[in-house]
């Protein structure tokens, strides 16, 4: 393969300059492994991003693309539609859990995540609390990089650049760093108490003004944090207790990731609305979806006051060759029990990981399900964190992790043996020796 001229590709989230001194280039993927431009296997620990959860180059997800891709490349979903679009709804519902039945298409996270604030503060007006117009987030979450995701969200460098954002915006704090949790396995047991600042927030701006909270069931972007044990809980009580709506964003914890099919399973936690994407087509073409309630739903049936009930959507929302990915997709994780078959996988993961305590310069490890955060000591002043530097190094030696800040990382997809946890552990602790 002759080398790509890499002037005009604007690159997200990367430092274009350092990816153009020592580009990292990949050709193809299959199964556990993607292959780089040099011809070297690299083990994918992360999913590539968090997304291809039943592994690469699925030969049944392909050949539903393909076949789509032959029989209609493209329909509108506006004022008409194309059967598979309800076809894979009515699937999609059967996984989905409580009372979450009614899909609607969006094309990533981030438009999961703003379609999902939208359904909620049209939601509250259509019902008569038009009042209801605050949205509550979460400090270090994460919901896309839409407007609306990044003024919930609480990263600050995803916000400080594009000025004021939606107005009427409160944060919650995050649950990282709660004394008595360093190195938890699973839940941590300490912080469950933090959720009641909810209930401060709804004492200084009024429950009759407060239309939604959204949050991650795990915070996978900033780290890997963890819920506290009774932390999703005490969120879903104090909510039913002001009559405010709950979000969950899964577009991570969704489709098998922590050995449920969602997050909302594995807590025990029902949500009245959700934000999916990543796995909902193991990454083949993008799509996502927002899942909401049927009493959600059956309001804007009942009582919006035009035809249209909700005046929102996406030229590719319900693309055909992202619903023949979809059903295919689903049929994969259901013929192989790979949501099963990661939760088998998970004590095993989590006492893998967990070994790297002593490696050098980790300060903390966090797990659940097949996810694992490990944590590095930060270097003040430096030019690249630590664990960019671990990256770097990682990759060199065969294997794909993600970072962010000084935090590592990992997610591998959920066909993985304990074979490739081991190589995935062995790598990061050779790299991190050599990490100055």
């Amino acid at each position: 393969m002759n080398a790509p001229v890499l002037d005009n590709f604007w690159m997200p989230f990367t430092p274009n300059k350092v990816f153009k001194a020592k580009p990292k280039l990949l050709t193809s993927a299959k199964g556990m492994f993607y292959t780089d431009v040099d011809g070297r296997e690299i083990l994918d620990g992360a999913s590539a991003l968090w997304c291809v959860n039943a592994g690469h180059g699925r030969d049944k997800i392909t050949q539903a693309i393909q076949k789509q891709a032959a029989e209609m490349d493209f329909a509108p979903t506006f004022n008409m539609a194309h059967p598979l679009a309800f076809e894979f709804a009515h699937e999609l519902s059967k996984m989905l859990p409580y009372d979450l039945k009614r899909v609607f298409y969006t094309n990533s996270g981030s438009e999961s995540a703003d379609t999902a604030l939208k359904i909620a503060l049209a939601y509250q007006r259509v019902r008569g609390q038009g009042a209801r117009t605050r949205l509550i987030g979460r400090e270090r979450g994460y919901h896309g990089v839409g407007f609306g995701g990044i003024s919930v969200g609480g990263i600050v460098r995803n916000r400080m650049y594009f000025g004021s954002l939606l107005t009427g915006v409160d944060h919650l704090p995050h649950t990282h760093g709660v004394e008595g949790n360093l190195f938890a396995k699973g839940q941590p047991e300490h912080g469950a108490d933090l959720a009641d600042t909810l209930e401060r927030i709804v004492t200084l701006h009024d429950a009759s003004t407060i239309a939604a909270v959204i949050v991650e069931p795990v915070a996978g972007s900033t780290g890997v944090l963890v819920p506290p044990k009774g932390y999703l809980q005490r969120l879903r009580a104090i909510c039913d207790k002001h009559d405010i709506l709950l979000i969950f964003d899964e577009v991570i914890t969704g489709f098998g990731r922590l050995g449920t099919a969602f997050g909302a399973d594995y807590f025990g936690v029902r949500p009245d609305i959700m934000c999916l994407a990543k796995g909902i087509t193991n990454a083949t073409v993008p799509m996502g979806a927002v899942a909401v309630s049927t009493r959600i739903y059956d309001t804007f049936m009942q009582t919006a006051d035009t035809p249209i009930e909700f005046f929102h959507g996406y030229t590719y929302s319900g693309h055909p060759l992202a619903c023949a990915a979809g059903l295919a997709t689903l049929e994969v994780y259901r013929e192989e029990d790979l949501f099963a078959r990661a939760a088998s996988m998970a004590p095993y993961w989590e006492e893998a990981i967990h070994s790297l305590r002593d490696a050098k310069h980790v300060i903390d490890i966090r797990n659940l399900g097949l996810v694992g955060g490990v944590e590095l000591a930060s270097r003040p002043g430096a030019a690249t964190a630590r664990a960019f530097e671990a990256f770097d190094r990682c990759f060199d030696k065969g294997l794909m992790i993600r970072v962010t800040g000084d935090i590592i990382a990992l997610s591998p997809p959920l066909i993985l043996e304990k074979t490739h946890i081991d190589r995935i552990v062995e790598t990061l602790r050779a790299a991190l020796a050599e990490v100055a």
